[in-house]
């Protein structure tokens, strides 16, 4: 006889009788779904309101971000796989690229996922478009973001990068140096993200020029601000397509375009370069295949959501937006230099902030444990080639400074009390030999439990994981990064 079915769990969650993996024999009420929904979101950061300076933006236009949840539903199961059968999807494309090629000197462009999408467009199209004897390799700042190594493993491409400055810059003169006959890609940062400083793009790009080399801007969190900047008078370097020598350049529109998640465009000045970048194959007997992204099948609705963004907000918005997000991070900055023992990183060139200690007895992974015990989520930075450790600030149009200087302030106070972590050296020289091969998921996590850290949630702050991980050098850390996501999605 079939099995009876399972009966609702009081209170939300899954039918009893099941796990919470285990799909339900019967389909759960709507209600029941988006009651557990909410509760394992619990958790979560709060992505409206100002309190967490990373991963999210927010206008404070209540009416923008509706109107981009209705547009995304609208066009949420549109596939962007075949333009073909969609157009809808080839016109909403067409307008976002002008609208972002408008801004940024011209160009023809590309849709994206993410800035990490749009630089492995901009990684393919330059390695493809300018094929050379050897492996190819890029010239990047040590500031330039992760996701271009994550491009050159995938496309198999060599890194060569190089150091920047005392005021966080690409050296152009390491640029020239590093720069072979097997370069195909120089890269430059409008700002990095570390410190929201300006790489010498001018510089840069005209040494790439003249070695016969494409040029690359990531400004993924820049591009969509910096204009706004310019046009409100505030002095902006050159830094886009109308720079002599740059090629191609990337913006996320879900950073300072304020859109959903899953928004960005890559641009490129030559159209044949861009055509480097799709990809297509005809070696099977199925559908065609022709893409123009990394992604295949994919939902239009980041797509419908930032073309509604973009027209809601309109030019005049984002200049608000922008002028109220870096007149937010000059008095921020004016009011850390007022809190004892820390100081900022560099001269920011948009409401990108990092603060750093200058005072042994004040440790900047403690100061972001004790932030977030009081409901404020700041970024830690782990040191780098000479780099402190620091904490890092996305200012937005809703971050309310005073609010958050005094936050600070007084994590630093509590910070300060409590010192710095306590972590024995000889735990770092065990984490340093580690044999990780010889550990599957289940012996890391119980390594992790041996040394406090809890998968669930329990276990030390976070100032002791950062404090760990800071003194190991970074292809250790990247080896234990990778093994504790492994644990964690294990379960």
């Amino acid at each position: 006889m079939p099995s009876e079915p399972a009966e609702a769990a009081p209170g939300g969650g899954p039918p009893s009788g099941t796990t919470e993996t285990a799909l339900p024999e019967h389909g759960r009420t709507a209600g029941d779904l988006l009651t557990e929904l909410a509760r394992l979101r619990d958790a979560d950061l709060p992505v409206r309101g100002g309190h967490v300076t990373a991963y999210v933006y927010d206008t404070g236009r209540e009416a923008v971000h509706d109107l981009a949840a209705t547009a995304y539903r609208e066009m949420l199961e549109v596939n962007c796989l075949d333009p073909t059968a969609f157009p809808s999807i080839v016109a909403l494309e067409r307008r976002v690229v002008s609208a972002v090629a408008d801004r940024l000197g011209g160009g023809t462009g590309i849709f994206t996922s993410g800035g990490t999408e749009s630089i492995m467009l901009a990684v393919k199209g330059a390695r493809d478009a300018r094929p050379v004897a050897g492996r190819p390799r890029i010239v990047l700042p040590a500031t330039a973001h992760p996701a271009f190594h994550k491009a050159a493993h995938y496309l198999g491409l060599a890194v060569d990068p190089v150091p920047v400055d005392g005021g966080f810059r690409a050296d152009p003169a390491a640029v020239a140096a590093a720069i072979t006959p097997d370069t195909v890609l120089v890269v430059a940062s409008a700002p990095s993200y570390p410190q929201g400083v300006m790489d010498p793009v001018e510089e840069i790009a005209a040494i790439a020029a003249s070695a016969g080399v494409l040029c690359h801007v990531d400004a993924c969190v820049g591009g969509w601000v910096l204009p706004w900047l310019r046009d409100l008078g505030r002095p902006v370097p050159p830094f886009d397509l109308s720079v002599p020598g740059v090629t191609s350049i990337s913006c996320d529109l879900h950073k300072y375009g304020y859109a959903p998640k899953g928004a960005s465009v890559v641009l490129f000045a030559d159209e044949s370069v861009r055509r480097a970048a799709y990809f297509a194959s005809a070696e099977w007997p199925g559908y065609t295949v022709i893409n123009a992204g990394v992604q295949s099948s994919k939902s239009a609705g980041p797509l419908g959501a930032a073309w509604a963004t973009l027209n809601a907000v309109g030019a005049r918005g984002y200049r608000d937006l922008a002028a109220t997000a870096m007149g937010t991070a000059e008095r921020f900055i004016a009011g850390v230099a007022a809190i004892p023992g820390l100081r900022v990183l560099g001269e920011p060139a948009v409401p990108l902030v990092a603060v750093a200690s200058d005072d042994p007895a004040l440790d900047v992974f403690t100061v972001a444990d004790e932030a977030r015990a009081r409901g404020w989520f700041f970024q830690p930075q782990l040191a780098y080639q000479g780099i402190p450790p620091n904490l890092h600030f996305t200012l937005t149009g809703v971050s309310d400074v005073d609010a958050l200087l005094s936050a600070l302030a007084d994590a630093a106070e509590a910070a300060r009390a409590v010192g710095p972590p306590d972590v024995p050296a000889d735990l770092l020289d065990a984490l340093a030999g580690l044999d990780l091969d010889a550990l599957d998921d289940a012996g890391f996590t119980g390594l992790l439990a041996a040394v406090g850290v809890d998968l669930d949630g329990g276990g030390p702050e976070m100032a002791v994981v950062n404090t760990v991980l800071n003194g190991l050098p970074p292809a250790t850390r990247e080896a234990l990064l990778v093994r504790f996501l492994s644990a964690l999605y294990a379960g």
